[in-house]
């Protein structure tokens, strides 16, 4: 199984996790990108250096602040004097792994500034594109949207992320062995290397030849279709939803080793990939989102 060492090795630092670890990593395999909404302190940062060091990623971090500017994110153009030129000076956003550290604390611009490089894997600047580093994966964290200073992300920035998780607090065990043991990040510095960024290019790669049997395509569908049956919801899932559900699907068969999607790999990753992009319209106030979509989960025929 080519991910049981990496989950084994994520494990030993984000405690108490492992299936949001299993999540992430889906996610990763998939080639989408990962949003992380919660509370400050509990390890989302911590994840996406760990994910970085696992597979031997260049990795940047960028700190969103309501001041950050577009080209502090995709890069600029300056002009050399000497050649008589404009040189381009990439961006954080030109490397394999980028953590945009509470993106909803950024204007709508320049949140919008990674829009092209995480759905085409590239930049445009100055009417030039530079393709980006293979493979790249964006790992956002935000702030509830509680928190003071906080941008809500558009709904066209949400659909860019194949997944959203939230870590929550960790389990009364797990923290207490969290307080004996040393700083978590003094392990990332000497954690081993468990896949080669070619090997998992090769894997990523390898996710669309996952068997999808015409009755698990229906059901995909009946998903689909239902979400936009659903009076609880002012709108129902996309196409691209429904492709990003089959993609996160074929993933977590790979991370569980086999070959062919099961129904249950569906129903384990959808509030993962789906619950973000659906809201519930302003009549409803007796149920959220996450009871809504369990219900119309549970009324499928499988």
């Amino acid at each position: 199984m080519p991910f049981s060492d990496s989950i084994k090795s994520i494990s030993q630092i984000i405690l108490g996790k492992d299936r949001e670890i299993k999540l992430a990593l889906c996610c990763l395999l998939a080639k989408g990108h990962l949003l992380i909404e919660d509370l400050p302190g509990v390890g989302k940062t911590t994840l996406a250096l760990t994910l970085a060091k696992t597979f031997g990623l260049d990795f940047n971090r960028l700190q969103f602040t309501s001041d950050l500017l577009p080209a502090d994110v995709t890069g600029i153009s300056v002009f050399d004097q000497q050649k008589s030129r404009f040189d381009f000076h990439p961006g954080p956003v030109f490397t394999q792994l980028l953590l945009a550290d509470e993106i909803n604390r950024a204007t709508p611009k320049t949140q919008s500034a990674l829009l092209e490089a995480m759905e085409e894997h590239r930049v445009s600047v100055d009417g030039k594109t530079y393709d980006l580093s293979e493979p790249f994966f964006v790992i956002a964290t935000q702030n509830p949207l509680s928190q003071i200073g906080t941008y809500a992300l558009p709904e066209s920035q949400l659909d860019r992320f194949l997944m959203q998780i939230h870590l929550g607090y960790p389990g009364k065990s797990a923290e207490k062995q969290l307080l004996s043991g040393s700083d978590p990040r003094l392990k990332i510095e000497v954690m081993q290397q468990s896949l080669s960024p070619e090997k998992l290019l090769t894997l990523q790669n390898h996710v669309a030849d996952i068997h999808c049997s015409e009755d698990i395509i229906n059901y995909i569908l009946s998903i689909v279709e239902k979400s936009r049956e659903e009076p609880g919801f002012t709108e129902g899932l996309s196409p691209r939803a429904g492709m990003a559900l089959k993609r996160a699907s074929q993933a977590w068969a790979i991370i569980h080793n086999r070959d062919f999607v099961l129904p249950e790999d569906i129903q384990s990753v959808f509030k993962a990939v789906c619950l973000h992009r659906l809201q519930t319209n302003f009549e409803n106030t007796d149920r959220d989102v996450k009871q809504i979509s369990q219900e119309m989960l549970n009324s499928i025929a499988v």
